[in-house]
């Protein structure tokens, strides 16, 4: 086998968006996991960061461990992702919440599960590894992963750039809204705000919406929105 075919058996194909979520076991600062079989029937926000001990990493965990109760709520795990070992997660994180202030934040604990990836199998699974960042630490990927254990959503960062966990939050509260009303939701989206009625799929189903207008405002056949409250978002945030 030459170089050529050695490196070509080595490319791990990245998973996409509709696709099943790879499976794995770990071991991680809460015990071992079975992924992502065990969180059936929750969301789940697999994270991975490029290293213990660095600065931007430290105010990322603690901005998670922050909101988890909030996330929580919202029916959705967190599981961290670094290559480093579990003895040294478990260093970093109690200096976290002995040590380290950031935003007014103070002796916070992270009680979600911190992987330990030292062999980056994981990481390799889900393509956390970019050769032009680095070959040995992971960027910072983001997958949401429904219920189901499909993959919903990828957001990937750069080793230098801390990630918008505002931004990270809605990604899962639209899902679950697009989910639970068959709804499209437009650009910066929150709830509260009009969500968009999935283009007609006929013309007769055009000129039927077109003319029955009760519920929605038409601006052309392709483009229609609805009022959909808070309350009615709030009502799906969690459930299954």
């Amino acid at each position: 086998m030459d170089t050529n075919q050695i490196n070509q058996a080595e490319i791990i194909p990245m998973p996409r968006i509709g696709e099943k979520a790879p499976a794995f076991k770990a071991v991680t600062t809460q015990g071992d996991i079975d992924f992502p079989n065990q969180y059936k029937g929750k969301w789940v926000i697999l994270f991975s960061h490029p290293a213990d001990f660095t600065p931007v990493c430290t105010s990322e965990f603690m901005t998670f461990a922050n909101m988890s109760k909030q996330f929580d709520k919202a029916n959705c795990q967190l599981v961290g992702l670094s290559v480093d070992g579990l003895y040294s997660h478990i260093a970093w994180l109690r200096t976290i919440k002995e040590k380290i202030q950031y935003k007014g934040m103070k002796n916070i604990e992270v009680k979600f599960p911190l992987i330990e990836d030292i062999t980056m199998e994981v990481a390799k699974k889900y393509g956390m590894i970019q050769p032009g960042e680095s070959n040995t630490k992971a960027v910072r990927a983001v997958f949401f992963i429904d219920p189901k254990g499909i993959i919903r959503t990828i957001l990937y960062y750069p080793l230098s750039l801390g990630r918008n966990f505002d931004e990270l939050y809605r990604v899962l509260i639209a899902l679950q809204t697009a989910d639970a009303y068959s709804v499209a939701l437009p650009a910066d989206w929150r709830p509260g705000d009009d969500v968009i009625v999935p283009t007609a799929g006929s013309c007769g189903v055009a000129k039927q919406r077109m003319a029955n207008k009760k519920d929605m405002t038409c601006y052309d056949w392709f483009f229609c929105t609805k009022k959909l409250s808070k309350d009615l978002v709030n009502k799906i945030i969690g459930k299954k």
